[in-house]
């Protein structure tokens, strides 16, 4: 490290870790998750749109792991380059949903904001790793990474502020510009921040075969972990709601309580230094585990006490979880982080997708106090398949 970018490093540290939290809240808790959050808005004030939500549904997810597929080539090289296309793309996408009522634009529209997440995550992974003091990346990456509560809180009371979708949308496409530029105008002059290997070697740098066996076990634990929480993630206010547990009028608050959870996954990195990785991710899995059952339980019995809490206790578990997904890319491949971190998030957003078309089936045939519980199994074998393995 130079004498000149030592005092960047300690001027812009966390600071930069704030800023990427903003802008992973606007990516992913607005311009991605918000989509399902305003679906029975969308469905009222634009009926035309109610026959593609479902695909544009599957728009997101596919957009979203092709963002992510680009971003494991770009970012450990460019990682600017990832951050302006996730502020783009959200941006567009925002844009689009605000001023379209034409299906077709719709799913379009839904699919390029699917994208910003799926560069934004990434992206990030490499510039804090730059940006803040070693000692303290684990934190700031936590800290990051769960901006996703902090815009799923804000979505939340977005809907009880401006229900209207058209305002509503214009005012998470100005916030997704807004923190891209916040970030960019904190690293813009930087010059550590291309992996080192990857510019002296180009292609050579790439991950050898052998590189990719540790991310095996996180990656499997990570497709059958994202596959238990497609339920709460897809399903869990509808379930709720229709089996009296909740008001449908306070669906927003079960957002809130998620998002208000989430916000513990600033948490992750302290957890994952006194357990490890296993044992946050064990944690995490825990956590989401018991989250599925608390929902089986207010499904069951009607009771509304718990489900507040399960939401609460989902948020936290998944917002470590995905934390401890970029604190294993970083420690397995610590000169392709971004990349790294790719492929564990692809694998996430798989089973997500995967359990979100089986539950939609298993709907019409399962009792929904028996999806959450199986829900709730999947993640805990997420938990335990993580010990493959361990040495």
């Amino acid at each position: 490290m130079t004498a000149s970018s030592a005092p960047a490093r300690r001027s812009t540290g966390m600071g930069t870790a704030v800023a990427g939290m903003l802008l992973i809240a606007a990516t992913y808790g607005m311009a991605r998750f918000g989509v399902g959050l305003f679906a029975p808005y969308l469905a009222v004030q634009r009926p035309e749109l109610v026959g593609v939500l479902g695909w544009a549904a599957g728009a997101q997810f596919t957009s979203y792991s092709l963002a992510a597929v680009v971003a494991a080539r770009l970012v450990d090289r460019s990682p600017r380059t990832g951050l302006a296309l996730a502020g783009a793309t959200a941006t567009t996408g925002c844009v689009g949903v605000a001023v379209t009522s034409d299906p077709v634009v719709f799913v379009v529209a839904v699919f390029i904001g699917g994208m910003g997440g799926g560069f934004a995550s990434p992206a990030l992974v490499p510039i804090i790793d730059a940006v803040v003091a070693p000692e303290a990346t684990s934190t700031a990456q936590s800290v990051a990474n769960t901006g996703t509560a902090v815009g799923v809180v804000a979505a939340g009371l977005l809907v009880s502020a401006v229900p209207s979708v058209g305002p509503a949308w214009l005012v998470m496409a100005l916030v997704c510009a807004a923190t891209t530029a916040a970030v960019w105008h904190r690293v813009r002059a930087r010059t550590d921040l291309a992996a080192p290997q990857a510019a002296a070697s180009g292609p050579a740098s790439a991950p050898s075969r052998q590189a990719w066996w540790p991310l095996l076990a996180p990656g499997a634990a990570a497709l059958l972990a994202g596959a238990g929480s497609s339920l709460i993630w897809t399903f869990g206010p509808l379930l709720l709601t229709e089996s009296g547990a909740v008001a449908a009028e306070r669906v927003g608050w079960l957002w809130i309580a998620l998002g208000l959870g989430g916000l513990l996954g600033t948490l992750t990195g302290a957890l994952v230094e006194r357990t490890g990785r296993r044992g946050g991710w064990c944690t995490c899995a825990g956590a989401l585990a018991l989250a599925g059952a608390g929902v089986a339980l207010c499904v069951a019995t009607g009771g509304s006490w718990a489900a507040y809490t399960s939401m609460a206790l989902f948020g936290a578990g998944y917002m470590g979880l995905t934390t401890v997904l970029i604190l294993w890319a970083r420690h397995v491949w610590p000169h392709h982080a971004g990349a790294g971190t790719s492929v564990l998030f692809i694998a996430l957003a798989t089973g997500q997708a995967l359990g979100s078309v089986g539950f939609g089936v298993a709907q019409e045939l399962l009792h929904p106090a028996l999806l959450a519980t199986l829900a709730a199994s999947l993640c805990a074998a997420g938990g335990l398949t993580a010990l493959v393995g361990k040495r």
